[in-house]
């Protein structure tokens, strides 16, 4: 078949600046490509041609900027290109579907959701049911997403599927991997981490991500555990490094902390399974409902114990696999630090649950079984 997957307006694929939903594709379109002709519309990049074939996709790319100077350019294309495709899959914007329906009357639409994309502030209620009636499946990150789309607009339940996401299992080595702990050992001594424990966060310094709640509770675990570090992996936008008002306020938080605390700022998206590598456990601190971090995945193929937050898809992945932990109370500090000071207290329990995390990924969530899926939705047509 010949197949087309157009990405976002926000970030270019492959992911050079980062992104969640540029990842995914990246791994799965050449996975796809060995069995289906295959081409990739996104935004242009100053690192990355207009057009080029890697890997047995054609990537078309065009200037990004605002939603709807990108349809424009994206519709623009598929006129000038004047290809009939057989499935079309649309990532992350139901608003794209009817222009797209449109432009290529006859294809077979799949839109796939990595957040909240079907709220009243998003889209109205008339367009909503159109995308809805004129796509084939919606596929979502998460029962979360799935289940906000059906309260919404429950003539979508029958064409909803949860398509969990995946992680590298090649680059996101198991701590107890000699490669892992090569790279362990020359981070802790590069950034000058110590020998002590090692609390992990890796995202976006942004309110809703938590990263200054989490920077409270090491203030009780400080009082147990003064050489233990908490490692920020992270910025505020992909690909950059501009101090926002929220940044400053982290980093003040962290100059007061009575512990040590490492900031990364940006780090590239190929680097940051290093600091995986680095550190002793976990820590998701999301506030807002998250469609489901993919974050979570690889720190279950790094072999570290999890803490997340009851919010939203999150404990998915979590609660009940004998992988980490739950917070009941995300904007609880204390909640955060009893949750910390369990695992560093039980080092047989962060093998155990490090351990079960990779044996999860190496079952669930490797980008082969996310490509298998697609796929399987692709041909069932």
């Amino acid at each position: 078949m010949r197949c087309l997957m157009i990405c976002t307006e926000k970030l270019p694929v492959p992911p050079v600046r980062g992104g969640a939903i540029q990842t995914y594709i990246a791994a799965v379109a050449p996975r796809l490509a060995r069995h289906h002709q295959l081409a990739v519309i996104g935004v242009s990049d100053p690192e990355l041609p207009q057009r080029e074939t890697r890997d047995g996709v054609a990537y078309w790319r065009v200037p990004g900027g605002t939603f709807p100077l990108y349809l424009e350019r994206v519709l623009d294309l598929l006129r000038d290109w004047n290809t009939r495709f057989d499935v079309v899959h649309i990532f992350n914007r139901p608003k794209m579907v009817l222009p797209v329906q449109e432009a290529l009357p006859g294809s077979r639409l799949i839109l796939s959701l990595h957040n909240e994309m079907f709220r009243p502030e998003k889209i109205g209620a008339d367009e909503a049911k159109a995308a809805i009636e004129a796509v084939d499946r919606i596929v979502t990150v998460s029962d979360f997403i799935g289940r906000g789309v059906a309260a919404l607009y429950p003539e979508a339940q029958p064409k909803l599927q949860t398509v969990y996401s995946g992680v590298d299992l090649a680059r996101f080595m198991p701590l107890w991997s000699p490669e892992a702990r090569r790279i362990r050992q020359r981070i802790r001594s590069e950034h000058g981490l110590g020998g002590g424990p090692v609390v992990l966060y890796v995202g976006r310094l942004s309110p809703k991500k938590g990263a200054d709640v989490l920077l409270r509770a090491m203030g009780y675990v400080a009082r147990r555990y003064p050489q233990a570090t908490l490692v920020l992996v992270g910025s505020k936008w992909y690909g950059e490094d501009r101090i926002s008002d929220y940044v400053a306020y982290v980093r003040a938080l962290a100059a007061r902390a009575p512990l040590k605390v490492y900031t990364t700022g940006y780090v590239p998206a190929d680097k940051v399974h290093e600091w995986f590598a680095a550190g002793d456990l976990f820590v998701c601190a999301s506030q807002w409902e998250e469609p489901l971090a993919r974050v979570h995945y690889e720190a279950m193929a790094a072999g570290l114990p999890i803490i997340t937050t009851d919010r939203g898809g999150n404990p998915e992945v979590v609660r009940g696999q004998g992988n980490g932990l739950v917070v009941e109370e995300p904007s609880n500090p204390e909640a955060f630090a009893r949750a910390i000071l369990r695992l560093l207290g039980d080092a047989d329990l962060r093998v155990q649950m490090g351990r079960r995390g990779r044996a999860l990924a190496e079952e669930r969530y490797g980008w082969d079984r996310v490509a298998g899926d697609i796929r399987s939705l692709w041909e069932r047509g």
